[in-house]
Formats: structure tokens, C-alpha cells, sequence
């Protein structure tokens, strides 16, 4: 399992405007793969923007539509595999449903995994969009298993350890972080990191978007810090509040040792937490 640099993309980019965001993940793209990374992660619901409103039904789109089509051209193009958050329409007519989604796209265009959020956050999501049924989706890519999640999902334990169960290496998790959960991005992801013994890369938006239904001011405000966090519990790589974009390593032998070094996985007892359900 080799180590692999990836990029995380911190930025709201254009919310509304569906054109402009294709053509920021095409500059960030570009420049991730210029620094040698083999992915690019972008934040929840990026193709879109995350306030939006009632735009939300109008700018969703299926699994595999047109913008799917090109960020699979923005990906060939430069070789590299990347994780778009959007807002994806599922079915026809009355029966069609809005997922809070993400997909991943290989280095060649191929799309390799497509995943739903589980936990809504918030009247905004659970208004628009339906929850996803299915909290393990895995890849692998260039030697990991790539795991992906969103936003609130990392938020619950059993989330995460059901990956660790699974094999996952290298979680994704596009995210749209607001003030005053800052700590989430701060010391939760750290530790969701070492007590499942894998890499987290959360992927935040930064900035104001929305207007309060009050007129007080933003609806959000969101507080950046994307990270990159190791199976050791230390922040490999971490932005400031601002737009950037965020190098780091996942580093397998790292990866190895902190997995034979911690016991955590190796000493559950199972049979004792049967009563959480």
C-alpha cells in the first residue's frame, strides 16, 4: 500500500452557479496534480453551494448527469481522481427524491463510488433531502481503501468504527462545518482518526452564505480548518479560515505501525455492545 499525496480544496466557490464551480475544480485539479497529488477532495455540496434554498431542487441532478460528465473530463484530463459533494436527484416525476450525495471519480474519468448522506443536519437538509440508506461505501484507489462520508455522519462513532471495520484507509469527508461546531473539525476528527486507526480527510466549505430567515445576517457562517488527520491522533495537514488549498500524505508505513501499535480494534468485545441498538 503505497503512501499518496492528496489535495483538499477548502472553498464555498460560487453558490448557484454550477458552471463556475466545474471550472474551480478544474483549476484546482490542475494545480493538485502539478504538486503531486493522486486526489482531489472538494466540500460538501460544492457543485451547488450549500444555502441555496429552493435552488437546490432546481440545480440537482442525477448520479451520472452532465455535471458527473465533466468533472469525469476534468479528472482524465490531469490524471487525478477527485470527490465532488452535490445535490443528486434520484427517480422522476412525484416519486423523485434529493440526496445530499458525493461522488468519487477515478484518474481516468471512471466513476468509482457514489455515496448518500445518512444524518440530515438541520432543517435546510432534512427539508430537501432524503437520507441515504447504505454507511459504508469504499473504493480502492492507487493502493487504499478509500472510504466516503458527509459532514455530520463523521459526527457519530459508530459511523466511523463501522469503516474501520470494513478496511477503510483513507476516509472522505466533504463537509459544510458552520460556527460554533468548530471543535468538530478540531478535536473530533483528530480522535475519530486514532480510535479507528485511519486516515480522515475533512474537506470544508469557508466563508458567509445564506441570509438568516430574520434578516439578522448570514444563515452560515462556515469556519474552514480542513484537515488531514492520522491514525497516530496527530493533524497531518491543516488550512486556516480562508479559501486554500490543503496538501498532506497519507503514509502507509505510518498507517502500519499505528495499526499494530493500537490495541483499540483488537480489544473490542462485541458481545457486550449489543444493547446500544
Amino acid at each position: 500500500m503505497p503512501s499518496s499525496r492528496i489535495a483538499l480544496l477548502q472553498s464555498s466557490g460560487r453558490p448557484g452557479d454550477t458552471v463556475r464551480n466545474l471550472e474551480l475544480i478544474a483549476g484546482a485539479a490542475r494545480e493538485a496534480a502539478a504538486g503531486g497529488a493522486a486526489l482531489l477532495v472538494c466540500p460538501e455540496l460544492f457543485l451547488t453551494g450549500y444555502a441555496i434554498g429552493a435552488d437546490v431542487s432546481r440545480l440537482a441532478e442525477p448520479a451520472d448527469g452532465p455535471a458527473a460528465d465533466a468533472v469525469a473530463r476534468i479528472a482524465d484530463e490531469y490524471g487525478i481522481a477527485i470527490l465532488y459533494g452535490y445535490p443528486e436527484r434520484a427517480g422522476d416525476g412525484a416519486a423523485a427524491r434529493l440526496h445530499n450525495a458525493a461522488r468519487l471519480i477515478g484518474p481516468d474519468g471512471s466513476a468509482l463510488a457514489d455515496y448518500r448522506k445518512t444524518h440530515l443536519y438541520g432543517g435546510f437538509e432534512e427539508k430537501w433531502f432524503t437520507p441515504g440508506e447504505v454507511p459504508v461505501v469504499q473504493a480502492e484507489l492507487g493502493g487504499l481503501r478509500v472510504g466516503i462520508m458527509i459532514c455530520y455522519d463523521v459526527e457519530f462513532p459508530e459511523n466511523v468504527r463501522a469503516h474501520a471495520l470494513a478496511g477503510t484507509d483513507l476516509l472522505l469527508v466533504p463537509t459544510a462545518q458552520m460556527h460554533p461546531f468548530q471543535f468538530v473539525a478540531e478535536s473530533v476528527v483528530p480522535v475519530r482518526a486514532f480510535e479507528n486507526q485511519l486516515y480522515v480527510a475533512y474537506v470544508n466549505r469557508t466563508g458567509s452564505e445564506g441570509e438568516a430567515g430574520d434578516g439578522s445576517g448570514a444563515a452560515f457562517e462556515f469556519v474552514g480548518l480542513s484537515c488531514l488527520a492520522g491514525p497516530d491522533g496527530t493533524t497531518r495537514a491543516r488550512a486556516g479560515r480562508g479559501e486554500e488549498l490543503l496538501f498532506g500524505d497519507v503514509d502507509s508505513e505510518l498507517l502500519r505501525a499505528s495499526r499494530a501499535a493500537n490495541p483499540y480494534l483488537r480489544d473490542r468485545r462485541p458481545g457486550l455492545y449489543g444493547s446500544l441498538n
